[in-house]
């Protein structure tokens, strides 16, 4: 359970009702994520917002550059929520999800592209303290992938750093997403 209970359905206002009914009906299950930030209606409804507008603009780069690189990080930082849902994302997008069990060696792995090898290393790049990247990593994901195509992978890399650190800070924990069976949040009682 994480460390700040989900906002169970009884005690959710109206909309976030409305939004738990949604996100379940897409994924199977209420995100505990959500749940959690139900707290805070009002970046709950931000965060809604952004993610979805989030996932609807981001068209430049292969699904797979942009799903290894966001994966990359959750499991740099250990979140196991992210790397369950990342996982599923992955899944659903019909990519090789066998792969992932690979991802600490990308460098030598025969399963990853070049290019998918240079997203990922910019995403340990980005995800490093202090941040790593440099002139010449840029470049190189310009040539691959265009301008738009680079601020899309920062993007999606800055946005899962945030992600990874908030679940992991509140306890957030797998919730079965990437066996398909995602388990239901734990409702405080």
């Amino acid at each position: 359970m994480s460390r700040i209970p989900s906002v169970a359905p009884q005690d959710a206002s109206f909309l976030v009702r409305m939004a738990y009914r949604a996100a379940a009906r897409r994924l199977g299950a209420v995100p505990e994520p959500f749940a959690v930030t139900a707290h805070h209606s009002r970046l709950f409804f931000v965060s809604l917002t952004h993610e979805l507008a989030v996932e609807k603009a981001s068209t430049s780069l292969p699904a797979s550059v942009r799903e290894l690189a966001v994966y990359r990080v959750a499991w740099v930082l250990g979140c196991q929520w992210c790397v369950d849902f990342g996982t599923m994302l992955q899944r659903l997008d019909g990519l090789d999800v066998d792969r992932l069990r690979e991802i600490g060696s990308y460098e030598t792995s025969p399963r990853y592209s070049e290019d998918e090898r240079a997203a990922i290393a910019y995403a340990d790049a980005m995800t490093a303290t202090p941040v790593e990247v440099t002139d010449a990593q840029v470049a190189d994901l310009e040539r691959r992938f265009g301008r738009a195509g680079v601020v899309e992978l920062s993007y999606q890399i800055g946005l899962e750093n945030m992600r990874a650190r908030v679940n992991s800070a509140l306890g957030v924990a797998e919730q079965g997403f990437s066996s398909g069976e995602s388990c239901r949040v734990p409702w405080e009682r």
